[in-house]
């Protein structure tokens, strides 16, 4: 028995919507995919060309033109400004190793902390870097959950050290500085000084807590398999 016209056109309508949908589905599915890959790519781009730029304004014009002539694609090929500026670094670094570059780093420091804005500047940066940079430092390495700013509320922190000097003196408890970046730009934000004991610390790692400060709680990481397996093993021993 054939089908009547309506059930025809039901069946059509159906098929349609199973196809729009589909496509729908794949759509978004493209751009999940894509969209990370292409803006990664794009802002990668316009680093490095911006680093180009800027290294090539900063050289000599007789020297571009002498690397030209021995390096050919120079100032065309990109990623030549980062090549340059880790060779010119590693060069500065090797230099300050000897008895001649330390004395030219100690009378440059000594010009630097003789002036009275530019040796504020110049302190802070050079203590914030040499405490990166640092084998030992713990700056940046565990992420924290405090209450702040009233109790009830939460938000996730960067332990960034532990409170020395005048404030381990005055405060009987054990402080530790926490860095609570704000959303979306988590360059800025706050330097808290919080009791150890009132810090939830977090397993996840760094970069997966900025990740989730950055994307204002869109992209949460997961709790690894293993992680769970300990929890629940510790448990049973209990």
């Amino acid at each position: 028995m054939a089908d009547s016209p309506s059930e025809i056109q039901t069946e059509n309508a159906i098929q349609n919507k199973t196809f729009l949908g589909n496509i729908r589905r794949w759509f978004l599915a493209g751009i999940l995919l894509s969209a990370p890959v292409f803006l990664t790519t794009y802002i990668t781009w316009i680093a490095i060309d911006l680093i180009d730029t800027q290294v090539v304004n900063l050289l000599p014009k007789e020297l571009v033109v002498l690397i030209t002539s021995w390096v050919p694609g120079f100032g065309i090929v990109p990623g030549y400004g980062i090549i340059i500026g880790f060779v010119f670094i590693t060069f500065i670094g090797a230099l300050t190793t000897g008895f001649l570059g330390r004395w030219i780093v100690h009378l440059g420091e000594r010009v630097m902390n003789s002036m009275p804005v530019v040796r504020t500047i110049y302190g802070s940066s050079k203590q914030i870097l040499e405490t990166v940079v640092a084998s030992q430092s713990d700056a940046f390495r565990e992420a924290v959950v405090l209450e702040y700013p009233r109790k009830g509320t939460y938000v996730i922190g960067f332990v960034t050290g532990v409170a020395r000097g005048e404030i381990k003196e005055k405060i009987e408890k054990e402080i530790v500085n926490v860095f609570v970046p704000t959303t979306p730009n988590p360059t800025s934000g706050f330097l808290l000084l919080c009791p150890k004991d009132e810090l939830v610390y977090l397993d996840m790692a760094v970069e997966d807590a900025i990740k989730l400060v950055v994307s204002a709680g869109i992209v949460t990481p997961s709790i690894s398999k293993k992680k769970n397996q300990k929890k629940q093993i510790s448990n049973k021993s209990k």
